[in-house]
């Protein structure tokens, strides 16, 4: 046991940044048996459980938390010192991927990214969790791969790229009693809203710019998430302003009619973002270049 072998490692490093002995087998493709095995020479050569279960998962000890900076620089120095020459081949691959990104791309994008590797990647596994305060931190330290959304709190100290421009678009009953084929300034202040408050999707843009032009605005329900707000305006007389990109897709799924907002709103750009560790990462870079190909310029 005087060396240390790296594909313990790189157990270490997974479960730390998972909690799970499972799913830290299946980010790297390895076997359980196999991440379990590594895990226990791990503890035999450090001599410290470094893991233990709790109701949250697999808990680093107060020892696997002073060494795990050291393991990470390591890996880093690895990597660097590897210049991207690992390959990866998608067609043959079984790994894990996860994405932080919004309900609307889980909507909109997920089903495409699916089916796309559904015919390319069939061992590659898609996890998504929604985008969040922690993302930035999630990102760095390996626990998401990429994030894709409206985050201009990641401009700085990670890597992005544009995926497409968005705009907004009001959304209404399609026999809204009120609104025809035009939304009038006087008709949006007088109607009453729905508004959604979700990270990573825009929407500071709208409170921004409805605040800057002193606009009166009736928001008589605040929702988490995009998922039900479909459903809510078709049965209601209440109006949304989204996402042109999914109002689209909400148009196909209930009674509603999409509307140009009576004032002008920003566009944004929806970007893919990733921490400066895992840039020449096979793996990664590959799902990268996969989003580009298949959402980039889309919108």
């Amino acid at each position: 046991m005087a060396q240390l072998d790296l594909e313990w490692l790189l157990v270490f490093d997974e479960v730390y940044k998972t909690a799970n002995v499972s799913s830290a087998a299946e980010r790297l493709g390895l076997s359980q048996s196999a991440a379990s095995t590594a895990l226990a020479r791990l503890r035999t050569h450090f001599g410290d459980k470094l893991f233990v279960r709790t109701s949250r998962g697999m808990e680093p000890t107060p020892y696997a938390r002073q060494i795990q900076p050291l393991v990470l620089d390591i890996l880093d120095r690895l990597n660097r010192a590897k210049g991207g020459r690992a390959s990866f081949d998608p067609a043959t691959a079984a790994r894990s991927f996860r994405i932080c990104m919004t309900d609307i791309s889980e909507v909109v994008l997920l089903p495409g990214l699916l089916d796309h590797l559904r015919r390319t990647a069939p061992g590659v596994r898609i996890e998504t969790e929604i985008i969040s305060t922690e993302s930035g931190r999630r990102l760095e330290d390996g626990a998401v791969d990429l994030a894709v959304g409206f985050m201009p709190q990641l401009d700085a100290g990670f890597y992005q790229q544009t995926l497409f421009m968005q705009n907004f678009v009001c959304l209404a009953a399609r026999n809204h009693p009120r609104i025809g084929e035009r939304l009038t300034r006087r008709r949006f202040e007088s109607e009453a809203h729905a508004v959604v408050a979700s990270s990573g999707t825009g929407h500071a843009i709208v409170d921004k710019t409805i605040a800057r032009l002193g606009l009166g605005r009736n928001v008589v329900a605040s929702l988490s998430s995009f998922l039900s707000v479909a459903r809510i305006v078709a049965h209601t007389e209440l109006i949304v302003i989204v996402p042109s990109i999914l109002g689209k897709v909400l148009a196909t799924q209930e009674p509603v009619k999409l509307l140009e907002p009576p004032f002008e709103l920003p566009a944004y750009a929806v970007k893919q973002h990733w921490h400066e560790r895992f840039h020449a990462d096979a793996g990664n870079a590959w799902l990268r270049r996969t989003l580009a190909e298949l959402f980039g310029g889309s919108g």
